[in-house]
């Protein structure tokens, strides 16, 4: 992949709030593109094919894997996520930068390919907040709630592996602090 400075890694555990953060990032800045994650997990309410994610069943998920068809690809609490290689190359193509929202493994395999790349790894201000964020959401069992968080002590032990690590304490801070990274 060409550019690879035009290719941005933003991770870090479930309920650190990376989606609400990205949110505001492409509100802020219009050559930013959120790249579009295949998962093969159930939608949650309110998202939607094509916009939160490419929704697929594990057949058709591992196909593409098989295809080499994945900038990158992780199982995670039992389902399968990954990056279509195709539409990133497309936006980059076309001078976007590309803006990356994915758990960890998969952020390490493409810091990994892609070197220049900028990874960036948003941390809870402590373990307290992100229990509270991800019991908040309200869309998952008791046993999923534990694995995320038995699962964010190894992600944010991670931390360093990465060019960045900020604490996401304010959204709109958090937003301005990423993108003024990006553009350095």
């Amino acid at each position: 992949m060409k550019n690879q400075k035009k290719l941005i890694i933003l991770t870090g555990p479930s309920g650190v709030g990376k989606g609400t953060v990205v949110r505001e990032i492409l509100g802020k800045d219009k050559n930013i593109w959120l790249s579009i994650s295949a998962t093969t997990r159930d939608p949650r309410e309110g998202e939607r094919e094509g916009e939160n994610y490419y929704f697929l069943n594990q057949e058709k998920f591992k196909e593409m894997i098989d295809q080499n068809l994945f900038l990158e690809w992780a199982q995670f609490a039992g389902n399968f996520y990954g990056t279509p290689l195709s539409s990133v190359n497309e936006k980059i193509k076309k001078g976007f930068t590309v803006l990356l929202e994915i758990e960890v493994e998969g952020a390490k395999q493409i810091k990994e390919k892609f070197p220049n790349s900028l990874s960036i790894f948003l941390l809870p201000p402590n373990k307290e907040e992100l229990e509270r964020r991800i019991r908040k959401r309200g869309t998952e069992k008791e046993e999923a709630i534990q694995k995320r968080l038995s699962r964010a002590n190894y992600e944010i032990s991670a931390s360093n592996q990465f060019d960045f690590a900020l604490t996401n304490n304010n959204v709109d801070e958090t937003a301005e602090r990423i993108i003024k990274l990006i553009k350095t």
